[in-house]
């Protein structure tokens, strides 16, 4: 068997369908269901990507006018086809249990038959189908049960957030909401990488997943997996998400958690890092108020039950700076860029940086080969706001 890489990004939101009718109601207007296909396959570069809200009829009826008209086609081991690129069906489901605050759980389908009959499912259990990350009537087990009649996977979502995750706002444990039997990876959060995570021993056998959680065409791609697969489908997918028949992931694309939204615990009446490692858990000392946002780095120490300690199958966690993250870099250089290097992927890892220089100028190639080797500095983020390259990263060279 001849294995390829496979880039992936497994959690893309739909904003509109292309009549206008709202799905995420938070996302983009553009992020419309062909949007997203020709954004991923022609710019991003990406070989496999998991639309989230394609469980949403209006959606639904789109893809069907697109299979019709020989647009996209499926594949025979799961998955719909965009030239090279491959969509994988999913949805985003909220649920709450007695006594634990809600969490996100990210729902995958092989075929589209199969998350149209889940769809029928949803919408006798849920106020409105159509709509994004909706409210769950029942019980978040009978949830996994229902996913695996369709043969789907289930995965917890950004796992850490402090709003609506399970371990940012459910519970400590996540034996205590889910079967973990039926777990077979969850996704970290740009808040997370793979040695914070690693503190909790119930994720020892799972694998993770970086996934952009996109809301716009330019978030997509921003954290992705690198698989290793014989084609991307959804059936090599899930080989791969349980490490079956020598698939598997060959790595974690990720932020650096300290440009994460919610990295740091934050005030977010005056904007002030505090460290509740020091006693500093609120009133804020700055302005004295109590709008406190407990950062991801914070809650796993809090949580954590043993060091960091990954077992021998997790693949290297690589740091990825995104386009949008590097400064001076504005929407006309970032078209030069990828009119002369195709993809975002290419800029980011393979073109040459005195070509880069060549295209973007020396500050821009500057901050990429930073990026590249690690050296790039953070202001870090945390209370909802986005950390920051410093622009004096890297020193003198």
């Amino acid at each position: 068997m001849s294995f390829r890489r496979v880039f992936a990004d497994l959690h893309i939101h739909i904003g509109r369908t292309e009549s206008g009718l709202p799905v995420k109601i938070s996302a983009a207007r553009n992020l419309t269901f062909h949007e997203i296909v020709r954004e991923a396959a022609h710019r991003k570069g990406l070989d496999m990507i998991g639309i989230i809200d394609a469980h949403s009829p209006p959606v639904q009826e789109e893809i069907a006018r697109g299979l019709e008209r020989g647009i996209y086609r499926e594949d025979p081991e799961g998955g719909i086809l965009y030239g090279t690129t491959t969509v994988i069906l999913g949805t985003e489901i909220e649920v709450k249990e007695e006594g634990m605050g809600p969490a996100h759980l990210l729902a995958y389908f092989p075929t589209f038959a199969s998350i149209r009959r889940f769809t029928g499912w949803l919408s006798r259990h849920m106020k409105n189908v159509r709509l994004s990350t909706q409210r769950l009537h029942r019980p978040a087990r009978e949830l996994q049960e229902r996913v695996a009649e369709e043969g789907g996977l289930l995965i917890p979502a950004h796992v850490f957030t402090p709003f609506k995750s399970v371990y940012g706002s459910a519970t400590d444990r996540m034996s205590r909401l889910l079967d973990m039997d039926g777990i077979v990876a969850v996704e970290l959060g740009l808040s997370a990488d793979a040695s914070m995570a690693d503190h909790l021993r119930e994720l020892s056998r799972v694998s993770f997943v970086t996934n952009s959680d996109a809301h716009s065409l330019a978030k997509i791609g921003r954290e992705y997996n690198e698989f290793r697969l014989l084609r991307p489908s959804f059936r090599e997918l899930e080989l791969a998400l349980r490490r079956e028949k020598g698939r598997g992931i060959a790595a974690n694309y990720g932020l650096n958690p300290k440009l994460g939204k919610y990295y740091r615990t934050r005030c977010t009446g005056c904007g002030a890092i505090l460290s509740p490692d020091k006693g500093e858990t609120g009133p804020c000392p700055r302005c004295g108020g109590n709008r406190i946002v407990k950062g991801v780095s914070d809650r796993i120490a809090e949580i954590a039950d043993g060091p960091s300690k990954a077992p021998a199958h997790r693949p290297p966690y690589v740091y990825q700076v995104p386009l949008e993250f590097i400064p001076q870099l504005g929407p006309k250089t970032l078209d030069r860029l990828l009119g002369r290097f195709g993809t975002e992927m290419n800029v980011l890892h393979q073109a040459p940086i005195e070509e880069v220089a060549a295209v973007a100028g020396e500050t821009i190639a500057r901050f990429i080969r930073l990026a590249r080797e690690r050296r790039l500095e953070f202001e870090e983020g945390g209370g909802g706001a986005y950390g920051r390259v410093r622009a004096s990263s890297g020193g003198a060279d």
